[in-house]
């Protein structure tokens, strides 16, 4: 029985600290985060060294904590290194969130993971898509809750 109350004790205490750490960062940003992704619309686009990328994720609407598949394709200059993606908060360190890309096909890379849930309710996220050799792209959108 103690042991149980040490683990419920443990978990309080740990959804406490995150809570706090959201919480904090939200109130200490300093100018508001532009939205510049739809990714309930479909992909998003941005250029990056000679190259189009654009960012899918399905299934939609994009929701926290679901199995998410994130789909990246090149037009113009393709990768030499397979991209990853890493996901955080705008503003806010979340700790390592990052997807493995795999080569899906022509041009095309496709991978795995999960956005979690901030317990302050702030669904702004941000897909930093970084591609060794050539560069990074950022990807700002909203989650649904």
């Amino acid at each position: 029985m103690k042991l149980n109350l040490k683990v419920k004790l443990f978990v309080a205490i740990l959804c406490l600290i995150t809570f706090a750490i959201c919480t904090t960062a939200s109130s200490t940003e300093s100018k508001p985060v532009r939205i510049d992704c739809d990714v309930h619309a479909g992909p998003c686009s941005a250029n990056i060294s000679g190259a189009k990328v654009s960012l899918e994720i399905e299934p939609k609407p994009v929701e926290a904590m679901k199995d998410l598949i994130f789909t990246v394709t090149f037009v113009g200059e393709k990768p030499v290194t397979n991209p990853y993606i890493d996901l955080g908060m705008p503003g806010m360190n979340m700790g390592r969130n990052r997807v493995i890309l795999k080569p899906a096909g022509e041009s095309l890379y496709r991978g795995e993971g999960v956005i979690v849930r901030c317990p302050s309710g702030r669904r702004t996220w941000k897909a930093t898509l970084t591609v060794p050799e050539m560069g990074v792209a950022e990807f700002v959108f909203d989650v649904v809750y």
